[in-house]
């Protein structure tokens, strides 16, 4: 299972840098609970409609960046986590991520999901 996890984690991580938009959008959970937390208040994101039209509007942006301790954890067939931190490119800022990861009838879905940098 955390392999499978892992491929899906490495399925979003290509779809950020390259500003797939619609591949992003089509990894969370289309459904009016699943949440992501950025890092502005604009990123405060209560359900799958919100996330779509949060990416949608803010376009393609550079996403370019190093990860560094990526942790994938399963708990069972069904449900897991992935914690990474993360460098963007030219910058020596730290950021984390967080993702929790439900298997689906559409494949591994993210129910939740958290960015944020280190002060």
């Amino acid at each position: 299972m955390v392999a499978e996890l892992t491929a899906a984690f490495e399925a979003y991580e290509k779809a950020l840098v390259g500003n797939d938009i619609a591949g992003l959008n089509a990894m969370f959970w289309d459904n009016p609970r699943t949440v992501r937390f950025g890092t502005s208040d604009a990123e405060r994101l209560y359900g799958h409609d919100a996330i779509a039209k949060f990416r949608i509007s803010r376009g393609p942006i550079d996403q370019t960046r190093s990860l560094r301790n990526l942790r994938v954890t399963t708990y069972g067939r069904d449900f897991g986590t992935a914690n990474v931190e993360f460098i963007p490119a030219g910058s020596d800022r730290v950021g984390r991520q967080t993702q929790t990861w439900l298997r689906t009838d559409m494949g591994w879905k993210i129910v939740s999901a958290h960015v944020s940098f280190g002060r």
